[in-house]
């Protein structure tokens, strides 16, 4: 049993930065696979960048160069460093934990992006 908190958001400048973080409650986080996803009102949810239990990291094109996705299994917490940020960014992103039949979502964190 995982749950999971989503922290971090808020209203940013274009080009600006701001980190997320995705704390997570249960004492195997270190075996799940995480992942950060968002969506805007009218859209399919869209994986942004996912982090496997041994460092692996892999990104969407539109996030390459400009968010770094990472995790510290001793705080049970995954991170999504945002630079460079652009107004089609906006959205409501969600951190989600996956192994195997199991998938954890979290109640989402409002990012916008605006001048």
């Amino acid at each position: 049993q995982v749950q999971l908190v989503e922290s971090g958001g808020g209203l940013v400048q274009p080009g600006g930065s701001l980190r997320l973080s995705c704390a997570a409650s249960g004492s195997i986080f270190g075996i799940y696979t995480m992942a950060w996803y968002r969506q805007t009102p009218g859209k399919q949810r869209e994986l942004v960048a996912t982090i496997t239990h041994g460092g692996s990291t892999s990104y969407a094109d539109s996030v390459k160069g400009r968010f770094t996705i990472s995790r510290d299994n001793a705080k049970n917490t995954v991170y999504l460093q945002m630079n460079s940020l652009k107004p089609e960014d906006t959205a409501v992103y969600y951190c989600n934990a996956h192994l195997s039949r199991f998938d954890y979502w979290g109640q989402g964190t409002q990012v916008t992006v605006s001048s």
